[in-house]
């Protein structure tokens, strides 16, 4: 019986699978295969209220906001570069990650903390969109829309005593919208000094957890909580406005140097000094500026026939890095024919003042500063000057709340009666940027001319351009804040060689100072819209040329204050208008 019954077994299972494949084959080759339907396409627009909710966050930001921009050729970039990123990114989590975890090595029996496997994946991240914001700033600023749905593989293993714990992160994804800011922008390659990087809105992270193989987000309650923490703490550290500074070229070697203080400096007097004439004295006068300077040094005036001249004339030099730099002070022989013969010269570091406080030195004057030079033994005479730096120090002009005028902070230290006027003293800042859409009838070969107290500073002329960018920065000294005074910018055009009509006028803008000290910027204000401009009233209707705006950048510096404000565009008048 149980021979029979093995045999009829076998024999059925033959017999069944025989049958099945013949039945297959069959239905295989003669039954005829449903048709594929081809997907229904239905603009947005047709689509009801909760089919569009659930495909609302799939659609590209590029679709939803016109101020973005599809960038697929980056995403293709970004693509082919993947596998070489991967391994790249991947080497610097390595090694920032290595320091954190020695800090956790010897505490609560661990062992070892290290990567058992780190990759991320075939599957790059896509940007769905970018906004680029345009600004007056020395900077470029995007906000890309990134998401990323991968397939890492990220095994950290721990040990602990006899335990080996692994921990594997798998299905990451991460939606975010980041600024990134590019700045300073520099004359060093990569040309921007640091990268800023701030969230616009929380990010969306999402991602499953082995421990030992087991998945502990399937625990009820916890993947909320962890997300929501994750969410949290991401938020807490980047969410604009707080601001991730990457650092990409060094500061120090970079950065523009910038005036942090104004030096006031008195020729006082000369004493027995060197006679360079033969039939007479000497003709002596002072040039002072700081050593290795590009700009025209000062000068006091001549003084005939003296050696022992009196001066008692006042200066003010703005100082950039009161550490290194050092006043140079040159006595000159006035000649009405030839050169002017050196009588002497001599050095005075800026380091060796107390900020505010006033100085007398009495200078033995030297031929040059080359210390074995035998030549410096011999006596060229004395110059006796007084010295006094002041630091520029913040908020020191304010309202004073009624209206009627502004005050000023004393700055550190003490100081005299007499030094009162030096706390005063400042230095406005004017950088001319660039102009748009200017164009003249004859020529466009644009600069700019800045009128400010009866001074006078022109930028540098770019030919045959109707948007030349300047980047120039002029100094005007201070002796009280101008609350009631106004700076005149002009763009004109120059044409080459000599001709009839060799200049000719763009367009200008008057700017109130009084906004500088007031608010720390610039009035944005400024259209002038009572002027009739190419016969229209206001300025809503403008040609191309009326339309040129030059980007000016103003800050206001006071002798222990700085005073800053944002660059505005500024609409030209037309002066044919």
């Amino acid at each position: 019986m149980g021979f029979l019954s093995s045999l009829l077994g076998v024999l059925g299972f033959g017999v069944g699978i025989c049958g099945g494949l013949l039945l297959g084959f069959f239905l295989f080759i003669y039954r005829e295969p449903d048709k594929v339907q081809d997907p229904i396409v239905r603009p947005l627009y047709e689509l009801d209220t909760s089919a569009l909710e659930d495909i609302l966050l799939e659609i590209p930001k590029w679709v939803k906001n016109p101020d973005y921009d599809r960038v697929d050729w980056l995403n293709n970039i970004i693509l082919k570069m993947w596998p070489y990123l991967n391994k790249a990114i991947c080497v610097r989590i390595r090694s920032m990650a290595q320091p954190i975890f020695e800090e956790y090595i010897g505490k609560f029996h661990i062992e070892a903390i290290e990567f058992e496997t780190l990759c991320l994946g075939n599957l790059p991240p896509t940007i769905s969109g970018m906004k680029a914001y345009e600004t007056n700033e020395q900077e470029l600023v995007m906000e890309p829309t990134f998401r990323w749905a991968g397939n890492p593989n990220i095994i950290l293993t721990v040990k602990l005593l006899f335990l080996r714990l692994t921990i594997q992160l798998v299905d990451l994804q991460i939606f975010a919208a980041p600024r990134i800011t590019l700045k300073p922008f520099v004359p060093t390659f990569p040309c921007f000094a640091s990268i800023g990087v701030s969230l616009m809105e929380k990010p969306h992270v999402d991602f499953g957890m082995k421990i030992m193989g087991g998945d502990i987000m399937a625990i009820p309650g916890l993947y909320h909580y962890v997300q929501e923490t994750i969410k949290k703490q991401v938020a807490s550290l980047y969410l604009w406005p707080r601001i991730l500074e990457l650092p990409i070229l060094d500061a120090s070697s970079v950065a523009a140097k910038k005036p942090v203080g104004i030096l006031h400096v008195k020729v006082v007097r000369g004493m027995r000094l060197l006679k360079k004439d033969i039939l007479g004295s000497s003709d002596p006068y002072v040039k002072l500026g700081f050593s290795g300077e590009r700009l025209k040094p000062k000068r006091t005036s001549v003084k005939m026939n003296n050696l022992n001249p009196e001066w008692n004339e006042k200066f003010k030099l703005i100082v950039t890095d009161p550490q290194i730099e050092a006043l140079e002070l040159q006595v000159y022989d006035w000649d009405k024919v030839g050169g002017h013969d050196r009588i002497g010269m001599q050095l005075v570091p800026l380091k060796l003042l107390t900020p505010n406080e006033t100085k007398e030195f009495t200078l033995d004057l030297v031929k040059n500063t080359n210390i074995n030079d035998p030549q410096n033994k011999k006596r060229r005479g004395k110059l006796v000057v007084e010295l006094t730096y002041v630091h520029f120090k913040t908020d020191s002009f304010r309202s004073n709340g009624n209206g009627n005028g502004f005050e000023s902070k004393e700055c550190e230290g003490s100081r005299s009666p007499d030094e009162g006027a030096l706390g005063g003293a400042g230095l406005l800042l004017v950088m001319i940027q660039a102009a748009e859409d200017v164009e003249g009838k004859h020529h466009s070969n644009p600069y700019a001319l800045i009128r400010f107290r009866g001074e006078k500073r022109k930028t540098k002329m770019i030919k045959k351009t109707r948007d030349p960018i300047w980047n120039e920065e002029f100094q005007f000294m201070l002796e009280e804040p101008p609350l009631h005074e106004k700076i005149y910018i002009e763009v004109l055009s120059k044409r080459t060689g000599i001709h009839l009509r060799s200049k000719e006028s763009l367009g200008f803008v008057e700017i109130n100072l009084r906004d500088v000290v007031h608010n720390g910027r610039l009035n944005q204000d400024h259209w002038r819209k009572e002027n009739p401009i190419n016969g229209y009233k206001g300025t809503d209707k403008l040609d191309h040329m009326a339309e040129a705006k030059p980007h000016v950048a103003s800050r206001l510096l006071v002798a222990g204050d700085v005073v800053s404000c944002r660059p505005v565009a500024q609409r030209l008048i037309d002066p044919r208008g």
